[in-house]
């Protein structure tokens, strides 16, 4: 039997969110972006014990928002770092001894499901890597720095890559204690360097990470058709 731990990260600042509420705390309905993916985790058998990564200006509240929604597996806080990657890095360092996987999920994608998080966890425990996301739809054009095209890029093997990625224990934090002063954009990037082959499980065209306003106002459109009676 599997021991998971999910790191949940949302100690970024939201610069391009543009919003004097922190991204985790906005709401969706009446329920906090942070809380909806919280809540999917809580409620899955896989995962044993939620960290999640915070900053010292949305702690409080987040914790406020934890209590307030009964989320019963968080057992630590922890304060993140400049990057993205250092916050993980943070979570990493309290993971519990009896983890063997880690699953790490980004707090602003509040569409995650529980078959999700099934189909990443099974795929990690035989690959030891495993990644969620979904196939490119849109034609990809690489442009020079002038803004000509350069060439056009099949998008037949292109995937935009989202969370939860789940990992054997040993298997990331050897990644982030040998390349994680690279900058990367997701955990995946870093056991790649280790030579690593990293499965990839379909995820949703629903599971969007909300980082600008706009990205705000398609998540409510999502949220009335999939949450209809919460």
């Amino acid at each position: 039997m599997s021991y998971a731990v999910a790191i949940v990260v949302a100690a970024g600042k939201g610069v391009r969110f543009k919003s004097k509420i922190p991204k985790p705390l906005v709401k969706l309905g009446a329920v906090p972006v942070i809380i909806r993916s919280l809540c999917v985790l809580d409620r899955h058998p896989e995962i044993k014990e939620i960290i999640v990564v915070v900053n010292t200006f949305n702690r409080k509240s987040i914790l406020k928002a934890i209590k307030a929604f009964r989320i019963k597996k968080v057992t630590r806080l922890v304060l993140g770092g400049l990057r993205r990657q250092d916050s993980v890095s943070a979570g990493l360092k309290v993971v519990s001894q009896k983890a063997d996987l880690i699953l790490i999920h980004d707090a602003a994608r509040p569409f995650i499901e529980g078959k999700m998080i099934s189909a990443v966890v099974t795929a990690a425990k035989k690959n030891g890597a495993a990644i969620i996301g979904v196939p490119v739809k849109d034609t990809v054009k690489k442009v020079t720095s002038k803004f000509l095209v350069e060439e056009n890029i099949a998008r037949e093997n292109l995937w935009q890559i989202q969370t939860p990625q789940v990992f054997k224990k040993s298997l990331i934090q050897e990644a982030y204690a040998r390349f994680g002063k690279y900058r990367v954009t997701d955990d995946a990037c870093l056991v790649e360097k280790l030579g690593k082959k990293v499965s990839i499980v379909f995820g949703s065209y629903n599971n969007i990470k909300i980082t600008t306003p706009e990205d705000l106002i398609i998540a409510e459109c999502i949220a009335k058709k999939i949450w209809k009676n919460v």
